[in-house]
């Protein structure tokens, strides 16, 4: 993907900003994304991690806060991978939280009922590090972090080599989201989110990036599996 291809998604704000429990709408995903940090309900936007070991939104009190983070719970129901996995090799020289930017990017097509998103790893630190693995990813929601639903399964089909990240240096994690509307709305319960959670590989800590609107409904029951998402690969 080129550089200039990174087109954030527009977000369906409408139909959606009040809704906490409802039926989905599927077809095209229909999302925004900004890259200034802004509260959701009503925005995508890229995040750093806070320097308690928590991670929010940098730009607003409203926005939901972070919880300390710990390995989260449903590694055994269906979701799998909530720290994420892969990482290997120097620990000092892994990227951390606090030298990383992640947006959300188009992350082209799916099937029927189904659509990809990209995260957009930045190193915004001083120093060359390097990333490895599969990211943690899981909808969060409630104002405060609370995770909804299963945390993203990890595609151990794609590659997943050490990515070496210079200042200003970019990876991406391909996310296919299955929409909450595809399942039967009683074994769903489709619920409104605020974003995202993203374990780095590697990392107990973790970066909240906003996201909200029809498109990133969650399936607040774990036994749903809507999240898949593939190791960090250059593009």
């Amino acid at each position: 993907m080129n550089r200039s291809a990174k087109i954030l998604l527009p977000l369906v704000l409408a139909s959606s900003l009040g809704l906490l429990v409802s039926g989905c709408t599927s077809g095209d995903p229909d999302s925004s994304a900004t890259s200034a940090s802004s509260a959701p309900p009503s925005s995508a936007s890229s995040a750093s991690a806070a320097p308690d070991g928590s991670a929010s939104p940098s730009a607003s009190a409203s926005a939901p806060a972070e919880p300390s983070v710990t390995p989260g719970p449903d590694g055994a129901s269906g979701g799998g991978g909530d720290l994420g996995d892969g990482a290997s090799g120097d620990a000092s020289a892994r990227c951390t939280v606090d030298e990383l930017g992640v947006e959300i990017a188009d992350g082209g097509g799916g099937a029927a009922g189904s659509y990809g998103i990209a995260f957009i790893f930045t190193n915004t630190g001083d120093r060359t590090c390097t990333l490895q693995g599969w990211p943690g990813v899981s909808f969060v929601g409630g104002g405060d972090g609370t995770q909804i639903g299963a945390s993203a399964t990890l595609d151990r089909g794609t590659p997943h080599d050490t990515q070496s990240l210079a200042p200003g240096g970019e990876v991406q994690a391909l996310v296919k989201i299955v929409q909450a509307g595809g399942f039967d709305a009683a074994t769903c319960q489709p619920t409104a989110t605020d974003g995202f959670r993203i374990y780095p590989p590697g990392s107990v800590r973790s970066i909240f990036v906003g996201a909200s609107g029809s498109s990133f409904e969650a399936c607040a029951n774990t036994a749903v599996q809507q999240l898949s998402t593939s190791a960090l690969a250059a593009f």
